[in-house]
């Protein structure tokens, strides 16, 4: 029996259309000096902290919307964006929220990741998308993040085949679903069933997708 705790977490992928027409995304490169995933890349996001509770208490009045909350600290804290009712904002304050919170509609779930009991760091993630308008302009923290950037998911996939970018399984499988829709709404509708690879997969798949490499 695994004993170890599961942490909550959560991801926030802001969408939007690109100029070409394609669905663009908002991703992240993590940090060299990462603990997790050091140089990966991935969409804006992380574990619960305390505190999102009360924000989630005082943003959506309910405690249970804390991954929601998390998922807007988050972006604040990586990407310099926050989610209001009025769209997203460049800022790193999270009293710019706190002022215009928006409705748990704005952030909508699209797919939920259980670690399996082998993976070493156990996280319970959801995965929420955000429709972004042109304004959203990622400014890194250059800590936890060296670069943010948009991209379509296709593009991003093009990137990892060609051997350019690390992708963990489930931010892989994920863009793998995105990279299939053909606009924003597209992914702002899009909701799936998360998987384990299979055997096949780990086999053919670059290491660095099934285990944390350097």
């Amino acid at each position: 029996m695994d004993d170890r705790p599961i942490r909550e977490a959560a991801a926030a992928i802001c969408v939007r259309d690109g100029s070409s027409g394609e669905p663009e995304v908002l991703v992240v490169r993590r940090s060299d000096e990462s603990r997790f995933l050091p140089g990966y890349i991935a969409f804006p996001g992380g574990a619960i902290e305390p505190e999102d509770v009360d924000r989630a208490e005082r943003w959506f009045g309910d405690a249970a919307q804390a991954q929601r909350a998390a998922a807007i600290r988050e972006l604040v804290e990586e990407v310099g964006v926050a989610v209001t009712s009025a769209g997203l904002l460049s800022t790193r304050d999270l009293d710019r929220v706190d002022e215009d919170p928006p409705g748990p509609s704005a952030l909508v779930e699209v797919c939920h990741w259980v670690a399996p009991p082998e993976v070493p760091v156990r996280f319970d993630a959801r995965y929420f998308a955000v429709h972004a308008g042109p304004a959203a302009d990622p400014v890194v923290d250059g800590r936890e993040v060296s670069r943010a950037w948009w991209t379509s998911p296709r593009a991003l996939l093009g990137g990892w085949s060609d051997g350019e970018h690390k992708l963990y399984w489930p931010t892989w499988f994920t863009v793998e679903r995105l990279a299939a829709c053909a606009s924003s709404a597209e992914i702002l509708a899009l909701r799936f069933e998360t998987r384990e690879p299979t055997d096949d997969e780990q086999a053919s798949m670059p290491l660095h997708v099934m285990e944390q490499v350097p």
